[in-house]
């Protein structure tokens, strides 16, 4: 299946989805979550190993077992009087719908988890909450970065979901901010993904505050998911000359509309959104093409933060890389849970719902988070640049 078109779907469409697949509906109808009886502080990870979307569910990966790892060395987390050792059930949703909402039920029922981190992406991550609401098991999506996750269709806060990751709105007007105030461009074009809730939702809130700032959108053109060809596209954009191009879609297509463009001797300074944090996307573009190249995103490597260079330092010690975004907030999830356990002494689902729902400058690697009422995090956000297929600076955007 197209991962970009999936992004797309409403809450609504997923949720049913999840309910009609007769293996994905979850045993428990109590709604009253999982408790630890033993030494075991059972979380599991739903995510996207393979599949459309693999990229992001291996880096997410590595980020939550560096956290579960980091715990257990130090002899376990303390709560409640008793120390706990992290551990992690592990399963691919394969970058499905239908699969995800599987693994949200074997999670809940088989492996008995007092919270679920994942899936990476919006679409498999709603797809998730119907089950683990029956069950009133918590999760933390990540990068679940539409705005209606964490919302019901007819706009209450889903009890169970939280996320890491601030939403798509809010850094559409921080890249116009960041494009206006700080690059100084003042005459865009956008090219966006119009398959997916990703590319449009951040197409409305860029453009409206690009205009808001006095800034003007000489054209706005449209690709599908799965495009290869953007030649037609590019040059309609050339022949408007715009001063800057804002990119909002997944690194996938973005790579190759970077490659493109700059083959055309489109110059201009190209700014995107958080999908195009992977180190993929200076493999599709091409490393000379990946220059002049800005994105909204959580984390930056170049940030001399403590916590981040103490996170940096342990992850390049254990995967002989530098992390990546994605990286970063399963990271922040898995010590989220664990902050909201401590703080209601308890290591059981309602006492990291709860924990998660009053979560307060709490000091992660992607930013002081604390939890507003629609949970989502209110948390910094980060500009960072590319040359030559390397991050070389970051900016922060008020």
């Amino acid at each position: 299946m197209n991962f970009k078109k999936m992004f797309g779907l409403t809450a609504a469409t997923m949720m049913s989805a999840a309910a009609l697949t007769g293996c994905a509906t979850a045993k428990t109808a109590s709604n009253g979550g999982n408790k630890t009886s033993d030494n075991k502080f059972r979380i599991g990870l739903n995510l996207e190993l393979s599949g459309a979307a693999g990229s992001y569910g291996q880096q997410e990966k590595k980020g939550a077992t560096l956290a579960a790892d980091e715990i257990n060395k130090k002899g376990g987390v303390k709560i409640g009087g008793k120390t706990y050792k992290i551990k992690l059930y592990v399963s691919d949703n394969k970058s499905s719908t239908s699969t995800a909402a599987s693994v949200a039920a074997q999670m809940v029922n088989s492996n008995k988890v007092v919270a679920q981190v994942g899936p990476a992406a919006t679409a498999y991550a709603t797809a998730s909450i119907a089950n683990l609401t029956k069950a009133g098991v918590p999760m933390v999506g990540p990068s679940a970065t539409a705005a209606a996750f964490t919302q019901t269709k007819s706009g209450q806060t889903q009890k169970y979901a939280f996320r890491a990751c601030f939403i798509d709105p809010y850094q559409g007007k921080k890249a116009a901010k960041f494009m206006y105030n700080t690059l100084k461009k003042h005459k865009v074009a956008i090219v966006a993904d119009n398959s997916t809730d990703y590319g449009t939702g951040l197409t409305k809130s860029f453009s409206a505050e690009f205009k808001k700032l006095g800034g003007k959108v000489v054209t706005t053109q449209y690709f599908q998911a799965g495009d290869k060809d953007f030649n037609s596209t590019l040059t309609t954009v050339k022949n408007k000359k715009p001063d800057a191009i804002y990119l909002p879609g997944y690194y996938t297509e973005i790579g190759l509309i970077v490659k493109q463009a700059r083959e055309m001797g489109i110059s201009v300074p190209m700014v995107g959104a958080d999908g195009m944090g992977s180190p993929k996307l200076a493999q599709i573009a091409g490393k000379k093409n990946a220059s002049n190249i800005y994105y909204t995103t959580h984390f930056s490597t170049k940030s001399k933060e403590p916590q981040v260079v103490k996170f940096m330092k342990a992850y390049k010690a254990k995967y002989g890389e530098e992390p990546a975004t994605f990286t970063s907030l399963a990271y922040d999830s898995v010590n989220m849970v664990v902050e909201a356990a401590k703080k209601e002494g308890e290591v059981s689902s309602s006492a990291v719902q709860k924990g998660l729902a009053s979560l307060k400058n709490f000091k992660g690697v992607t930013g002081n988070i604390t939890m507003d009422s629609k949970h989502n995090p209110q948390k910094s956000v980060v500009v960072e640049e590319m040359e030559k297929g390397a991050v070389t600076k970051a900016y922060s955007v008020k």
